[in-house]
């Protein structure tokens, strides 16, 4: 049995404020450990339901912030930015049978702490096929087409909630609870360490692959909060205005369309200025 590991950062034990995940600052520096915990506590179930290998792939902002010196020694993990799938790298081998979602958080546009998809801002909403689509959904359908299911999901209650609309078997887990954008109630790393091992092993029965479904086409479709980067977005090729402050594009499966949702994204971040967005 592999599982493969997705682990973001906004969605782990006490980060509730952009400081705690902007690289290079003290309050990052500090939640690399809790963030690690979380990820390591992940690692530890999966090993202990039955496991024999565990693949972290880093994916948030630099993908340079879990501590690789505190995890366990039987796990490997991708670091490091430029990936065929970026968040879900590592799954295209066709040797994964679960992959877990640490860390995560809920959309843009919507109720849940640090709640963005993929930029921090500029992107006030993301739809899949009609769906609204956080980062978790996205990439649960990118998996899905190498017929591997999501089996657990740890970040704030909103998470919980969201995962259950694309995984609605995998285990979750609460680290905190939504209060604002930039607040929550927390539990301690102590606690959510043990909570999340505890999934793990519960999840690890759910790491089953499976066939694959027929691949579809997908339509997704991004707001932003400026109509400028409308036109930056329609740079990239298939991507076409379908509103004031909205683009769109159809892929024929979603690791195409996963890939152009990146390429959108990094072209409109190029695109913000840094006072008036």
């Amino acid at each position: 049995m592999k599982i493969l590991i997705s682990a973001d950062m906004e969605g782990a034990t006490g980060v509730t404020w952009p400081g705690d995940v902007l690289p290079g600052t003290p309050q990052w520096e500090r939640f690399r450990r809790p963030f690690t915990s979380d990820v390591n506590a992940a690692v530890l179930g999966f090993f202990d339901g039955g496991a024999d290998e565990v693949l972290i792939n880093e994916a948030h902002w630099s993908m340079r912030n879990l501590l690789l010196e505190e995890l366990d020694q039987r796990a490997q993990m991708i670091t490091g930015k430029h990936k065929t799938l970026s968040m879900v790298e590592g799954v295209q081998h066709g040797d994964v049978d679960g992959v877990a979602f640490i860390g995560y958080h809920t959309g843009a546009g919507t109720e849940g702490v640090l709640a963005h998809t993929y930029l921090p801002n500029s992107v006030t909403g993301v739809w899949a096929n009609g769906a609204r689509a956080s980062e978790g959904l996205l990439n649960s359908l990118v998996v899905a087409e190498y017929g591997v299911p999501v089996v657990l999901v740890t970040g704030d209650d909103k998470t919980c909630q969201d995962a259950k609309g694309y995984a609605p078997d995998a285990r979750c887990v609460a680290v905190k609870d939504y209060v604002s954008r930039y607040a929550a109630v927390c539990r301690t790393p102590a606690r959510t360490a043990a909570d999340i091992r505890e999934a793990a092993r519960e999840a690890a029965v759910l790491a089953v692959r499976h066939e694959p479904p027929h691949r579809r086409p997908f339509t997704i479709e991004l707001e932003f909060d400026a109509e400028h980067l409308v036109g930056a977005a329609s740079v990239v090729p298939g991507v076409e205005r379908s509103g004031e402050r909205r683009v769109a594009f159809t892929s024929p499966t979603m690791y195409e369309g996963i890939r152009c949702f990146k390429a959108v994204t990094t072209v409109v971040s190029a695109a913000v200025e840094e006072q008036y967005g």
